[in-house]
């Protein structure tokens, strides 16, 4: 998406900067929240079999369980940040909303990560529609959220693959 973008040579010329920095920083929450859903959907079952959470009757599989946490775990932090960007910002010069916006658009690796991880939510998306009923809100906006991951995890991936991430050492 962030390609899609008008990029000016300067950041001061950016057009639609708000509009840039809600879209990375939104698309960030969804990753980051899927990512801590993830973490809580894992240890759940865990904690009920050390007694630790009341067990619930009959149980949820782990798939679902997982799905539905990630899926909570993107909305909360997709609300928290859409709150938290103007707090952030709050009071701060077009110029300020221009340059990160700009910086955003102009790295490279930036733009990249954004087009994996919006093809990853995409599949996420059309796995949840192509699964029909029965997934409620959580199960789609989780589907979309680990979109959003594997899409982080083939970027990272794709870049070691390549080589791009690697160090080069010094010359002597």
């Amino acid at each position: 998406m962030s390609r899609f973008w008008p990029h000016t040579p300067y950041a001061e010329d950016q057009p639609l900067s708000h509009a840039i920095l809600y879209t990375h920083v939104l698309t960030r929450a969804v990753t980051v929240g899927s990512l801590a859903g993830a973490g809580i959907g894992v240890s759940l079952p865990l904690l009920r079999a050390l007694n630790v959470l009341k067990p619930r009757i009959p149980p949820l599989p782990l798939a679902t369980t997982l799905l539905r946490s990630v899926g909570v775990g993107s909305v909360v932090a997709t609300g928290i940040l859409a709150v938290g960007l103007p707090a952030r910002m709050w009071g701060r010069e077009e110029i300020e909303w221009q340059d990160r916006s700009w910086r955003l658009l102009e790295n490279k690796g930036q733009v990249a990560l954004d087009d994996w991880t919006y093809s990853g939510m995409a599949l996420g998306l059309g796995a949840a529609i192509a699964r029909g009923k029965g997934l409620g809100w959580r199960g789609v906006a989780g589907s979309v959220g680990a979109g959003s991951i594997a899409g982080m995890m083939g970027y990272t991936g794709s870049g070691y693959l390549t080589g791009k991430g690697q160090k080069k050492e010094a010359e002597p």
